[in-house]
């Protein structure tokens, strides 16, 4: 069992919220069993894990490629970085911390590009995922290539899924850290959530990987949701700023394919009735924190392709939501 930090946000008076029902447990096994490119299952309760099992893959303990759920553990990074004061805001613009690493010729727009808007995906430049995604990670330089393409919308625009926004952020970190994304992460998350946090594959600068590619274990994945559903408190610890997870589950652009808001590294929707929080990656990576539940739940799935599309993350949906609604 994981027992983590109890939560201190009850309101004097305000009924707890009911308890998940071993219902509500054994049909959450059965949908998932079903579920062939499902990997592993980890569901916690108030900080108690109350259901763990392996379907395939590398189990609930082991270290699995989480895809595109790098961002939101990016975005955790990136408040943890703030509380340790290597930046000072998520205002700060990023061309402050990248310094020499941005293009002579790059659009002035750039330098409006803050630290926020890459953490929600509103740089405005032109994607580097979906159709881009292939040029972008053959290029001798990421960050350059990344900040020399073409705005599309203003900074602060709407929400452009683009892995090249979370990758700036992980030079950021690391010109303003003095010391790499992986060291960081060792340091800043995995020593106070008493996580392993493995390598991870880096650009051709030696820059970590900002927002796919990282290694995390299901158990580890539950941590870091436990530290947001804790107010950035985790065993008695700050790691986050007083407000980062509120600030973080704002909605501040939309996806354009489910609709979902998303803020800080967090896409933000409501499943059987309660406000519910989720990070997702490629393939079926994903992790949910549904604070009203008391409820944290990651997934692990087969992360080679062929994706199984943007349906299978509705199905991770309604396996979530089929836990929460049995009695």
């Amino acid at each position: 069992m994981l027992a983590v930090a109890a939560a201190c946000h009850a309101q004097a008076g305000e009924a707890s919220p009911p308890p998940l029902g071993q219902a509500g447990l054994e049909r959450l096994d059965a949908q998932a069993s079903r579920l062939e490119r499902l990997h592993a299952l980890v569901v916690a309760e108030q900080g108690e894990i109350r259901f763990e099992r392996a379907y395939g893959g590398p189990g609930v303990d082991q270290p699995a490629n989480i895809k595109s759920l790098s961002k939101t553990v990016l975005a955790a990074l990136v408040g943890a970085a703030i509380q340790a004061g290597i930046i000072d805001s998520p205002d700060r613009p990023v061309a402050e911390l990248l310094g020499s690493r941005v293009p002579a010729g790059a659009d002035p727009r750039v330098r409006e590009i803050t630290v926020g808007h890459l953490l929600s995906l509103q740089a405005g430049l032109e994607r580097t995922s979906g159709a881009n995604y292939g040029s972008w990670v053959a290029s001798p330089d990421w960050v350059r290539d990344a900040l020399s393409r073409p705005f599309v919308d203003e900074p602060g625009g709407r929400m452009l899924y683009s892995t090249g926004s979370s990758h700036l952020l992980s030079a950021a970190l690391t010109r303003a850290g003095g010391e790499s994304t992986l060291a960081l992460a060792r340091r800043l998350l995995g020593e106070p959530l008493d996580i392993a946090i493995p390598a991870w594959p880096r650009d051709p600068q030696g820059v970590y990987f900002g927002g796919n590619d990282m290694q995390l274990s299901p158990r580890a994945l539950v941590r870091i949701g436990e530290l947001y559903r804790l107010d950035g408190v985790i065993d008695g610890t700050r790691v986050l700023p007083e407000g980062w997870v509120e600030a973080s589950w704002q909605p501040r652009g939309r996806s354009p394919w489910t609709g979902d808001g998303y803020g800080y590294g967090w896409f933000v929707t409501e499943l059987a009735g309660e406000a519910a929080y989720y990070g997702r990656g490629f393939g079926g990576q994903a992790l949910y924190v549904i604070p009203g539940r008391g409820l944290t739940v990651a997934i692990t799935s087969d992360p080679e392709p062929p994706s199984p599309g943007g349906q299978f993350q509705q199905t991770l949906h309604a396996l979530v939501e089929g836990m929460l609604g049995a009695p």
